[in-house]
């Protein structure tokens, strides 16, 4: 059985952080492994409270993991803190982890800054590096980029600028275009479009991690990145098609894991 290890934000209401992650990689048939990095308290319409681990704590768990069941793949998710980040890529760097995926999560779907600014550095010299993907939406494209994002062509120009810089491929989600749901992966110098319908649903809470874990999921198996990236993208828009419905408040969140 693949083994895939998230490194990320527990999101008590089930729709986003590990939970998404956990059922995600466990609807792909594979052994989930979680590092907490945050308690938080949010659900759909926000983020309420975080409750960050602390540097030393979120170590053990690395070294529990790596130093008993070796993961074939590496998701990280939300990570707010220099500390937090500095030992991640220590971790990684000393247990020499494989097919990592960076969510580069800067805000909560609901707006909410899940990214200190003086994290931001950590996060571009330490994590970032170390990526063999990074999955930023328009908005933390932006943010890495330091120019606004309206179309195609500058999701190209900012995905090759943000590329130069790490040794891994960018995918920039297109979620955010007001028309097409089209996202953009830059992989090995080239430009590949991978064409989405834009799904008819609100509920769009925790779609990040569940992509990124599914791409974490497809790597673990073996896929080329282009294709992995194909088949994480194929698994969410399947489950946003499916459109269930908890029913009550705001309620209805991300199911991609009842697939």
């Amino acid at each position: 059985m693949y083994k895939v290890l998230t490194i990320a934000g527990s999101d008590c209401s089930g729709g986003a952080g590990i939970q998404a992650d956990l059922k995600t990689i466990t609807a792909h048939r594979m052994y989930a492994m979680s590092a907490i990095t945050a308690l938080t308290a949010q659900n759909t319409t926000g983020v309420y409270g975080v409750q960050e681990s602390t540097a030393e704590f979120l170590g053990q768990q690395l070294d529990c993991i790596f130093t008993d069941i070796m993961p074939d793949a590496v998701k990280i998710g939300m990570v707010s803190s220099a500390e937090n980040i500095n030992v991640i890529a220590q971790k990684l760097q000393q247990y020499h982890a494989k097919n990592i995926v960076l969510d580069t999560v800067m805000y909560a779907t609901s707006g909410h800054a899940l990214l200190r600014p003086e994290a931001m550095e950590a996060l571009r010299t330490q994590l970032l590096p170390l990526a063999d993907i990074i999955t930023p939406n328009i908005p933390e494209a932006e943010a890495l980029w330091g120019a606004s994002i309206a179309d195609r062509g500058q999701m190209e120009q900012a995905g090759f600028d943000i590329a130069q810089h790490i040794r891994g491929a960018v995918l920039v989600k297109g979620g955010h275009l007001v028309e097409t749901a089209n996202d953009l992966l830059i992989w090995n110098g080239q430009a590949i479009w991978l064409e989405g319908e834009r799904i008819d649903n609100p509920n769009t809470h925790g779609t990040g991690c569940t992509l990124s874990s599914a791409i974490a999921c497809a790597l673990a198996g073996g896929a080329e990145m282009p294709e992995a990236v194909r088949q994480a993208k194929e698994y969410l828009t399947g489950a946003l098609r499916d459109g269930l419905n908890l029913g009550r408040g705001s309620g209805p969140v991300n199911h991609c894991w009842a697939l």
